[in-house]
């Protein structure tokens, strides 16, 4: 059984108590094992008996990113199917004659492509999936590729599309085949959640539409709109899947992405444009590349960290957003988590 941490402990139910979130589960270990894990506060501070456990379900929000996307790159790269540094419209019929042509693969997994930042793609494209679809592959460039580092999730739906058009397979399946299967992951998957599993969700915001809070449905509109499934976000998992995750980073298993493939991801690709980035990881907010803590967080209040060379990782997996949109006080919980998990 899993050791109890009192530091964790304290500092989660502080955060709890100080209405950082309702509730909080986490973990932390090695390439062998979980060697610290947890749970605090409520599943939803309009049900106080319902207390927050180690199996709750969560959005994980842009965490899809690594946990689909990147993971699902990571199998098509090692495969051969995939050169990060051939333009796409070089083999890639959609991309041909449209701005993104002189793009790549390695532009958009370290976020210097130049795509337009976030925006509302009902507003820009209309509700059709494929019009959605045919608006992102076709918006111009805000600069040259290479130039800059700017975070969008456009970097990652496109990788998505991406992926499907190499494989001509949906990326939930993807995921599913190539990644959470073989690293036994049972609890991952795209929403929404059937109501066997939906009551142990954790919810997210205030839905106006439905009248309630958002409970085993995406909350990132966008995904909502395309259906619930995509490479901007959509997945729902436990602390224990994202530790199998973790550890397989640590100790690859055969048969999934490499240990090459994430090795390349945990270094820095962008030269010297600020912020630092590898292949979709950074290093963790309050540490510099030569720390070997890279990170990736998500909206509704997730996160996870891994240090191969500290043989450690970490997911603090929170539902934030059911009280508040204020990350600074989630990003203070934060930093102190990752310094106690890597001391």
């Amino acid at each position: 059984m899993a050791q109890r941490s009192d530091p964790f402990e304290r500092l989660l139910d502080d955060a709890v108590r100080a209405g950082v979130f309702p509730g909080a589960v986490w973990a932390v270990g090695d390439a062998r094992r979980t060697v610290w894990e947890g749970a605090a506060g409520l599943l939803d501070p309009a049900d106080p008996g319902e207390p927050m456990r180690t199996d709750t379900l969560f959005d994980v929000a842009s965490l899809t990113k690594i946990l689909a996307v990147w993971a699902v790159t990571g199998t098509l790269v090692d495969a051969g199917k995939l050169d990060l540094r051939a333009p796409l419209g070089s083999f890639w019929p959609e991309a041909a004659g449209r701005p993104l042509a002189g793009v790549t693969a390695h532009h958009l997994l370290t976020h210097t492509a130049g795509l337009p930042l976030r925006a509302n793609l009902r507003h820009l494209y209309g509700s059709d999936p494929q019009d959605v679809r045919d608006g992102v592959l076709a918006e111009p460039l805000r600069h040259r590729a290479g130039e800059a580092v700017a975070y969008t999730d456009r970097a990652a739906l496109i990788l998505g599309y991406l992926a499907e058009h190499l494989t001509r397979r949906p990326l939930p399946r993807l995921a599913e085949d190539r990644v959470w299967g073989p690293l036994a992951m049972t609890e991952t998957r795209y929403g929404p959640l059937p109501p066997t599993v939906r009551k142990r969700c954790a919810p997210t915001e205030y839905d106006e539409e439905s009248g309630a809070p958002l409970k085993g449905t995406v909350h990132d509109f966008s995904t909502r709109l395309l259906g619930g499934a995509c490479g901007i976000a959509g997945v729902f998992t436990t602390s224990g899947d994202i530790a199998r995750f973790l550890r397989h980073l640590l100790a690859p298993l055969p048969g999934v992405f490499s240990a090459e493939w994430t090795a390349a991801s945990l270094r820095v690709h962008t030269g010297r444009l600020d912020p630092p980035r590898g292949l979709f990881w950074h290093p963790a907010p309050g540490t510099a590349p030569a720390d070997d803590v890279w990170a990736h967080f998500g909206f509704t209040g997730t996160g996870m960290w891994v240090s191969p060379a500290r043989n450690r990782w970490a997911v603090l997996l929170t539902n934030r957003l059911r009280l508040t949109r204020d990350n600074g006080p989630l990003a203070r919980v934060r930093n102190a988590f990752r310094t106690l998990a890597f001391r």
